[in-house]
């Protein structure tokens, strides 16, 4: 990372400085909160001076960035704003954005067959390459960016090959790519051009040499064979195809023609899949609300487009169980699977399941692998393996994957391809992993609205059904805490008994103590409540299920780091990790200002769990609370 300031070159300071403008640059002209911040440059290793850092990085930069500013003026070119930063530039003035500039516009010339303009663009945007990007700068942010940017220009190179072959000019190209290719050995459509390059320039048996050294290194690294398109380019400089030195416009053509079809057995790629998968499993009838979700995974979703190039869509649907997040993914990719012609997969990862561990991203990719036509005998048996075979049988493709229930970001990462493909992931804790090394966008689900949760009642029992009947609903609905699995489980119980009145439904929920006992449906544990809280309860570490346990205990709406410490006599600073452990797992919620609450069915269920704690204990703790309440009053 380099960076001027009036024409003269300025010290970015040490690595995280750099780290720090390396994510504002990234984003100019918008406001990056300083969490953002301190996710992108420490990731999940977050000092407790991780903010202050921020602060005295922002500070350093200013003095070479703004020179001139006094201490107690606002920033030119780095400004304070919403509790956050932002660099305000003209995007003409960063390197990222005039290579993505000069990109597309080489790429638009190419369309049009203006191939010598093309050509000058595609030299002005790899111009401007003078390393990696982001070497040496630390923190997730600039390893994902390192990855992004370092495609988009392999990318680039490739193309700008492409026409460099079509208007004859091979005898340049060879240097580049065989620099390249050191650099990117797995890199299969680098050697393809490498090959015929050489070919072109009369050097058949280097081209030869490099497929030789291609099946071996993908042979010793991944247990692979070559693709069908260098297969077929060998084949063809062995017999000396004419197709090779054909008009040298007709590079895509011959591409092409070095793709799958009317081949001997012997020959046939490694997938016989003929049809698209469409694996989107039925969805429970019903659905309501969530419009503003919607319209934001339409909005994400949009910038799926078809280019080979572009990252792929990474939206995580996060929430409470119960919530609705499965129905609303399965929901949405309905809508959307127009977008992705080549078709939608689905793989439920299993992080609810409690009679065996959640499925691994190994068994994961081997379902996956088979449902794109690939047979158990060419399934590689290591993650790197099939993760390689999963991302080269989906480039280029439009596809939308679903990921339903992810336990952690180890699960995900190997299925999410490049390209313009979408994957949606639903999960009940929050994903912070994802977000800042992977470029996810996290949507967090709520319940539903009274107005919803009566809506949806109405659709399951019937207008008719209703009619009189709705100040109860809606009764039963806050009862139900607004949960679509809860509002569904209550309307099966009206629909078993036809005479049984919305009054009467409320009167039996009216005592909490019982409550999750009747939001079940027999001999179906993905219907009961408590199955699915006891399920992420399991799942929490010692210190933060204890506390969950003596929450229990806690009388009040809001929970404050103060009555965390008390009930487990802890300092408040380890109460209020605990507590965001609580609420990164959706057991409680945040309320703003470092403050949570329950929901309305967790807090009976938390209230069920302080039973598990000893008779003592729960006397101590509850003294010690009342305590603290009382000092807190009397300040």
């Amino acid at each position: 990372m380099r960076a001027w300031c009036d024409g003269t070159e300025v010290l970015l300071g040490p690595p995280k400085q750099r780290a720090v403008i390396g994510v504002l640059v990234s984003r100019i002209n918008e406001i990056v909160g300083v969490e953002e911040i301190v996710d992108a440059v420490w990731g999940s290793a977050v000092p407790q001076t991780a903010a202050n850092g921020v602060h005295t990085y922002v500070a350093g930069l200013r003095r070479v960035l703004d020179p001139g500013r006094g201490r107690r003026e606002s920033g030119g070119v780095l400004v304070s704003s919403g509790g956050g930063y932002a660099l305000c530039l003209d995007p003409g003035h960063v390197d990222t954005a005039l290579f993505e500039r000069h990109h597309a516009q080489a790429r638009r010339l190419h369309g049009q067959g203006r191939l010598p303009e093309a050509l000058r663009e595609f030299d002005t945007a790899l111009g401007l390459w003078r390393g990696d990007a982001y070497a040496n700068v630390p923190g997730p942010f600039a390893e994902m960016e390192r990855t992004r940017l370092g495609e988009l220009r392999m990318t680039a190179v490739e193309e700008w090959a492409a026409d460099m072959l079509a208007v004859g000019r091979h005898a340049e190209v060879v240097p580049v790519l065989s620099n390249l290719v050191a650099k990117e050995p797995l890199r299969e459509r680098l050697r393809w051009f490498l090959m015929l390059t050489l070919y072109r320039c009369g050097r058949r048996a280097h081209a030869l040499g490099v497929y030789r050294e291609t099946r071996r290194l993908l042979s010793e690294e991944l247990g692979l064979e070559p693709g069908i398109e260098l297969q077929t380019l060998h084949s063809h400089i062995l017999e000396g195809h004419p197709d090779l030195l054909g008009r040298v416009t007709d590079v895509a053509a011959l591409r092409e023609s070095c793709r799958p079809h009317g081949r001997t057995p012997a020959q046939q790629p490694l997938t016989e899949s003929l049809v698209r998968p469409a694996q989107l499993p039925y969805s429970a009838r019903g659905f309501v609300g969530r419009s503003t979700e919607l319209a934001e995974l339409d909005l994400l979703t949009a910038q799926s487009g078809g280019r080979p190039e572009m990252r792929p869509t990474l939206v995580v649907l996060e929430g409470a169980p119960g919530v609705g997040k499965s129905t609303l993914a399965l929901h949405a990719a309905r809508r959307l699977a127009g977008r992705f012609p080549d078709g939608q997969l689905y793989v439920d990862l299993e992080g609810s399941a409690r009679r065996h561990r959640a499925l691994s991203g190994l068994d994961a990719l081997a379902q996956v692998l088979r449902s794109l036509g690939v047979p158990n005998s060419r399934l590689p048996d290591d993650l790197a393996g099939r993760t390689a075979l999963y991302r080269s049988l989906m480039h280029g493709k439009r596809m939308l994957v679903v990921l339903d229930d992810a336990v952690n970001a180890e699960q995900v990462r190997p299925l999410v391809p490049s390209g313009p493909s979408c994957v949606l992931v639903t999960s009940r804790r929050a994903q912070r992993g994802l977000v800042v090394r992977d470029g996810a966008y996290r949507i967090g689900l709520k319940p539903l609205d009274l107005g919803e949760s009566v809506r949806l009642l109405t659709y399951l029992i019937g207008e008719g059904r209703m009619e009189g009947q709705r100040e109860a609903a809606a009764r039963l609905a806050e009862m139900c805490g607004r949960l679509p699995l809860a509002l569904r489980i209550a309307a099966e119980g009206l629909a078993d008994h036809p005479r049984l009145s919305f009054a009467d439904m409320v009167q039996q929920h009216a005592a909490e103590e019982g409550r999750l006992d009747r939001l079940a449906v027999e001999d179906d544990v993905a219907a009961s409540l408590r199955a699915a809280y006891d399920v992420v309860y399991d799942a929490l570490p010692a210190d933060a299920a204890r506390l969950f346990r003596l929450l229990g205990l806690h009388q009040g709406e809001l929970i404050t780091a103060a009555a965390g410490a008390a009930l487990t006599e802890t300092d408040p600073s380890t109460a209020a990790q605990l507590l965001q452990v609580l609420a990164d797992h959706h057991m409680i919620e945040e309320a703003g200002g470092g403050v949570f609450r329950f929901h309305t069915l967790l807090r009976i269920y938390a209230a069920e769990c302080a039973e598990r704690e000893p008779s003592r204990h729960r006397t101590v703790a509850l003294a010690r609370l009342l305590a603290e309440e009382e000092f807190a009053s009397a300040i």
